[in-house]
């Protein structure tokens, strides 16, 4: 699982604390935290529970925000499966801690409304329900359907996306911005060595680059609907960039010197995302772009401003 973090203010987010109250519940969380998303069947024999003990558990962890659930196909009708939205949660007495809790403004933008494109194939685009329109076809990417998509592929190229700069609407400085996204490799069928560097850009500024390991169909991905060929890219990874006043960290290791000041935030309206594989890429191994309804997070992809 990524790590990442929650700090609850003492005498705040009761709904948090009472949630970690029972050992059950503590346990689901660390069961979830080592082993990925499960559903609910699987957490209860795993944990030696009743299957209506978990199924209760899980909902009040879903209502205290410290678990999400999304439906998927199963063999007969659907199933839950489950997610720990925290690697680590910690109780604070500072008095601050509040007010850093709430200095996040979080944007999740569907990984099929891009605003411009310039891909190549092998590419396509996909939905929880079919494949949207033709495979291998670059021309068809800026068809509206393309709103559809929970999954987005191609070889080489970019997709840029446009998220509101909602720190300038409410007058704030932005401390830090991160953005969030599952990715692979792309290449017809699977391969897992089948590196390729993965860029990202803000505001036309390259911020880092990651390489993925391959393109992963060794099984299928939690989230990643049941027709969905399982010879297919099934998921990926979730990664994390962080730019600061420090630099560009990639799940807290440096990734480059482009700081906040190099992005001019302040003076655009919106913040535009690019992902793809830069020009001079030393692999050139495509990308895959997982959203709600495939691979193994089930997000699409997300930008937090620190303000």
């Amino acid at each position: 699982m990524e790590r990442s973090f929650l700090t609850i203010a003492a005498g705040e987010n009761n709904d948090a604390l009472r949630a970690l109250s029972a050992p059950a519940r503590v346990e689901i969380l660390r069961l979830l935290c080592a082993k990925g998303p499960m559903n609910i069947n699987d957490i209860a024999r795993t944990l030696s529970l009743p299957q209506s003990t978990v199924a209760t558990g899980i909902q009040i962890l879903e209502d205290a925000r410290l678990v999400d659930s999304q439906l998927a196909k199963a063999r007969k009708g659907n199933q839950k499966i489950c997610s720990a939205i925290y690697s680590e949660i910690l109780i604070s007495f500072e008095e601050s801690a509040a007010q850093r809790a709430n200095n996040i403004i979080e944007v999740e933008m569907p990984v099929g409304l891009y605003t411009s494109c310039d891909v190549h194939a092998p590419c396509g685009l996909c939905s929880t329900e079919s494949v949207i329109g033709p495979l291998d076809v670059p021309d068809y990417f800026l068809d509206p359907q393309r709103m559809q998509a929970g999954l987005v592929w191609f070889g080489r190229g970019y997709v840029e996306y446009k998220f509101p700069n909602n720190a300038k609407v409410l007058n704030k400085d932005i401390r830090a911005i991160e953005f969030s996204l599952e990715l692979s490799s792309e290449v017809p069928g699977t391969n897992p060595d089948w590196p390729s560097d993965i860029t990202l850009w803000v505001n036309g500024m390259a911020i880092g680059t990651w390489t993925s390991p391959g393109d992963y169909g060794d099984k299928r991905g939690a989230f990643t609907p049941a027709w969905w060929k399982l010879e297919g890219s099934q998921y990926g990874t979730m990664k994390t960039w962080r730019i600061s006043t420090r630099g560009t960290f990639i799940d807290g290791i440096a990734a480059s010197n482009v700081t906040l000041s190099d992005l001019a935030l302040a003076q655009h309206s919106s913040i535009r995302l690019r992902v793809g594989i830069a020009e001079n890429a030393g692999h050139t191994g495509g990308v895959n772009i997982f959203g709600r309804g495939f691979g193994n997070h089930g997000r699409d992809i997300i930008m937090r401003l620190h303000v």
